[in-house]
């Protein structure tokens, strides 16, 4: 090295030339970030609210469904163009719940958010329309991804105006825009078919009485990652 070239070229390029070379010196207008901001951090369910005869509790700085089916919902704000951010971990293979989207009005009972928003679901022995990272009975998988029993997965969901992706530990499962073709509904207990608003309310079902699902984090980010900035 030529460290009377180096002493020329100030300070800061003297930190970075003497870095090991696993450090990267990026400038500042290289360096991008994604801030993630929790509307669930562990600490407390301040601003989630829950209707139907179900439970989520707060149990050991995790959020843990219980009892029959409900809705914890956030009610601070919709959220659209955005990506959301959710920790989970089912205790059992029989274990059911979901993440729910574009729920345009605050729920009274579980059904609105089911015939009115999006249900993300989580439970691995549906049909491939009806399984983890699908939008349950609307979108069909477009791979195979089984939550992992008693480790905690990552799903990331983003909304895009009328598009909505969904994946599942890395992998995509659901790629749905508004409009879309969808099969006939079947079942009672399926969604009302229609559109979804771009924007709305999340929440998290807890779905029957056996069924242990725990949620660590839900955080949501800014769709356009931004570039960092020392100014």
């Amino acid at each position: 090295m030529n460290f009377e070239i180096v002493k020329r070229m100030g300070t800061a390029a003297l930190a970075c030339a003497l870095a090991l070379p696993m450090i990267s010196c990026k400038t500042p207008r290289q360096a991008k970030e994604r801030t993630w901001r929790p509307i669930f951090d562990g600490m407390s369910t301040e601003g989630w609210q829950m209707v139907g005869p179900g439970d989520v509790k707060l149990e050991r700085g995790e959020l843990v469904t219980h009892d029959g089916m409900g809705l914890l919902w956030y009610s601070r704000e919709k959220f659209g163009d955005c990506r959301i951010r959710v920790l989970f971990k089912p205790t059992s293979t029989a274990d059911n719940s979901g993440v729910f989207i574009r729920i345009p009005e605050p729920p009274q009972d579980p059904w609105y958010a089911v015939n009115r928003g999006y249900e993300v679901q989580i439970e691995n022995r549906g049909d491939e329309w009806h399984r983890t990272g699908c939008l349950y009975s609307i979108s069909k998988a477009k791979e195979k991804v089984n939550a992992r029993v008693n480790e905690w997965n990552i799903m990331i969901i983003t909304l895009e105006g009328k598009r909505t992706l969904v994946e599942v530990n890395g992998t995509v499962v659901t790629d749905y825009t508004e409009g879309d073709p969808v099969p006939p509904k079947t079942q009672d207990y399926e969604p009302e078919r229609g559109l979804r608003p771009n924007l709305g309310y999340i929440g998290l079902q807890n779905h029957d009485e056996n069924t242990r699902v725990h949620f660590r984090e839900v955080s949501v980010a800014p769709l356009r990652v931004r570039e960092s900035s020392n100014r």
